[in-house]
């Protein structure tokens, strides 16, 4: 069955990505002796091995209960050992309900996680807000409390559990803390993040430094490993060494061309502005299923990839010290005639779809007219058709927060 359900997605007639996670609520599907994979958001792979449990990644607050009843009723060995393949909550926090049964487990993680979770902890109010908007969850509550690793590493680890060898390969890609897993018993790849069956998660607007150059790296160095079974911990495994080759390599293709013009642009000396709206993906590779924009989008990534290289300046000598933003909003509206005509001309634009222009001429008027609901009932017609015409998590998230704060303010 899920060599099958495999094929399908691979010809792109299933979804199963992060945005899509097609088979969440199946428990654990057997994919080789001893090698259970439970999908959700947030794929947990399990390991039955002499006697002992091995889990790689741990699910989410919100799904360990879950994942616990669905590995045992898959297998009651204990649970000894747990791998991190990075430090996103939807990874890490699941070991509890095993660890209830009174066996603490040994978890492996990169050194960096812990630092994570220190940084977590600083910015537990702003994370809690920028996912309940990316993810439209606004009773999301940010966790407080984490299962730190109880060994790290730096570059790389080999653990032996029971028949099986688990190597650890230390990379950055979505984060600094990734780990790459390898079972050569199986030839098995666990990618973690840095292969989520859409286009690579490395320019997410609210969240802290991607970095898409060593993404690339990694994704080549996943490559040459030649893995027979690839086992994301978002969306489908890959069955293989041809299409596990293939779809890493042309992902690492396609990101890698996006650094590469980025690169190329902000070395010439051009503004972030020009850059954005300049570099493009490979179009020969728009057709791949797991090259899709759903999640994250390329000119996020060429923005995340400035604030790498080039820091916050976009090149824009007016942005160096600005104005407040109402300060600017209610000038431009003065000399438009008003807040009004402001929002009259972003109505215009929306309807002759120019969708960015009527976004800033929307959220000019808002801002210089905070309480008029006549302006906030035209900046959620605005931002909610952005969200409507929009395909990425990201961008749907943002437009749509903003379409419901203009409807709260009107009264609706």
């Amino acid at each position: 069955m899920i060599a099958e359900y495999a094929e399908r997605v691979w010809r792109g007639e299933a979804d199963d990505s992060i945005v899509d996670p097609g088979m969440q609520g199946r428990g654990v599907l057997t994919v080789a002796d001893g090698v259970g994979w439970w999908p959700g958001f947030g794929n947990v792979i399990a390991f039955e091995t002499e006697g002992e449990l091995a889990l790689f990644d741990t699910s989410s607050p919100f799904s360990a209960k879950r994942l616990h009843e669905d590995v045992r009723a898959w297998t009651r060995a204990p649970l000894t050992t747990a791998f991190y393949s990075h430090g996103h909550i939807d990874h890490v926090f699941g070991t509890g309900p095993f660890e209830e049964e009174g066996r603490r487990a040994t978890i492996y993680a990169h050194e960096a996680v812990v630092a994570r979770f220190e940084r977590y902890l600083l910015t537990n109010g702003y994370n809690a807000v920028i996912n309940q908007r990316q993810f439209q969850a606004p009773q999301l509550r940010w966790p407080d409390v984490y299962r730190n690793p109880d060994v790290t590493y730096a570059d790389r680890l080999t653990v032996r559990r029971g028949g099986l060898t688990f190597d650890l390969i230390h990379a950055k890609g979505e984060t600094d803390d990734a780990s790459i897993g390898w079972v050569p018993e199986h030839r098995l790849l666990l990618p973690g993040d840095l292969f989520i069956w859409v286009t690579p998660n490395c320019g997410n607007p609210q969240k802290v430094q991607r970095y898409p150059r060593e993404w690339v790296h990694a994704l080549r160095l996943m490559a040459g490993l030649e893995a027979e079974i690839m086992l994301p911990s978002h969306g489908a495994p890959i069955f293989g060494a041809d299409r596990i080759r293939q779809a890493l390599l042309e992902t690492a293709e396609w990101l890698e061309s996006l650094v590469t013009q980025t690169l190329d642009l902000l070395n010439a000396g051009a503004r972030l502005d020009e850059i954005v709206h300049s570099v493009r993906p490979p179009a020969h590779l728009s057709d791949r299923p797991y090259l899709r924009a759903r999640y994250d989008e390329p000119e996020f990534v060429v923005r995340n990839l400035w604030r790498l290289y080039g820091g916050w300046y976009d090149g824009n000598p007016a942005h160096l010290k600005p104005a407040p933003d109402a300060v600017l909003a209610r000038a431009v509206a003065e000399l438009a005639g008003g807040p009004a005509a402001l929002a009259d001309a972003a109505g215009k634009a929306l309807s002759e779809g120019d969708e960015r222009l009527a976004g800033h001429l929307a959220e000019m008027a808002a801002l210089a007219a905070p309480d008029d609901a006549g302006v906030h009932r035209v900046r959620a017609e605005v931002f909610a058709t952005r969200a409507a015409n929009e395909l990425s998590t990201m961008a749907k998230g943002v437009f749509t927060w903003a379409a419901a704060e203009s409807k709260r303010r009107a009264g609706e």
